[in-house]
């Protein structure tokens, strides 16, 4: 009898669905994320803006983050626009406007390192620098939750969040999303300053 003649045991149930098993549960440690995921990143809870001392506009996706910035100044929420300068694709038209000037009162800063928690050590140092009791920090929703956690964690300033709402596709939101729940977990484990400046 040669060797391709000997009958074939059949599989153990456990040996033939092994892949099914290990999906069905990562399917559904997907499925828990993103029903967590969407509320703190897709509809954060932002308040009502109200008058402050400054409008704070963090770098990146400018064209989405800035006008709304400068409508928040010029409808009288703050006297004071700061901008987050960074020298990057994703915010030329936030550094042209602090190279060339504005037609509101601005401020502008270059935040090191360029990341959010290099903005938020420098935005408390503006806040004591200045006297800023309160202040409305314009960003993305997807990242205004991790942004208020690197500010909380670097300064006492009260902080209101203003969240623009970007153009992407449900894809990009999904990568948005990711990125966002590792920074918000590095955040925790590592905060972007050890006390409040």
């Amino acid at each position: 009898m040669e060797p391709s003649d000997l009958p074939v045991p059949p599989a153990s149930p456990r040996r033939r669905y092994p892949i099914r098993r290990a999906t069905i549960p990562l399917v559904g440690i997907v499925l828990a994320w993103l029903v967590a995921a969407y509320p703190l990143f897709h509809s954060p809870p932002l308040g009502q803006p109200s008058r402050v001392d400054a409008v704070i506009v963090l770098a990146g996706a400018a064209l989405e983050r800035l006008p709304e910035g400068e409508r928040l100044v010029e409808e009288g929420y703050a006297p004071l626009l700061v901008l987050s300068s960074t020298g990057l694709p994703g915010n030329a038209s936030t550094d042209q406007l602090c190279r060339t000037g504005s037609d509101v009162p601005t401020l502008c800063f270059s935040p090191d390192p360029l990341t959010t928690r290099g903005e938020a050590r420098a935005i408390a140092r503006l806040a004591r620098d200045h006297g800023w009791d309160e202040v409305l920090v314009v960003t993305s929703r997807y990242h205004a939750l991790r942004a208020l956690t690197h500010l909380q964690q670097c300064s006492s300033t009260s902080v209101g969040m203003v969240g623009t709402v970007p153009d992407v596709t449900a894809v990009r939101w999904i990568g948005h999303a990711v990125e966002e729940t590792v920074g918000l977990a590095a955040a925790w484990m590592r905060p972007a300053c050890g006390s409040a400046i």
